[in-house]
């Protein structure tokens, strides 16, 4: 039995931006990262290069910033929780 969403997912579209930044460390590179689809609950994300993603990690995502784990992660993309 398919059980209904908690959240309506989104594609970014008009005033979202489509691309976002990971930071796994203050000292660290920020990683590029594509936004597939987004709600109040999680994320979808495409990251770029062969980049092996810590479990928990900052979305840097237009003004906001959220702190994320990953609970699913399939070739390129992650899924993602807040």
């Amino acid at each position: 039995m398919v059980q209904p969403r908690r959240f309506t997912r989104v594609r970014p579209t008009g005033q979202m931006a489509k691309t976002a930044k990971i930071l796994t460390d203050p000292k660290a590179a920020l990683i590029d990262c594509n936004v597939i689809d987004y709600s109040a609950g999680g994320a979808c994300l495409e990251v770029f290069g062969q980049m092996t993603l810590p479990k928990r990690f900052e979305l840097l995502y237009g003004p906001t910033r959220k702190r994320c784990r990953v609970v699913w992660a399939t070739g390129r993309r992650c899924g993602v929780a807040f």
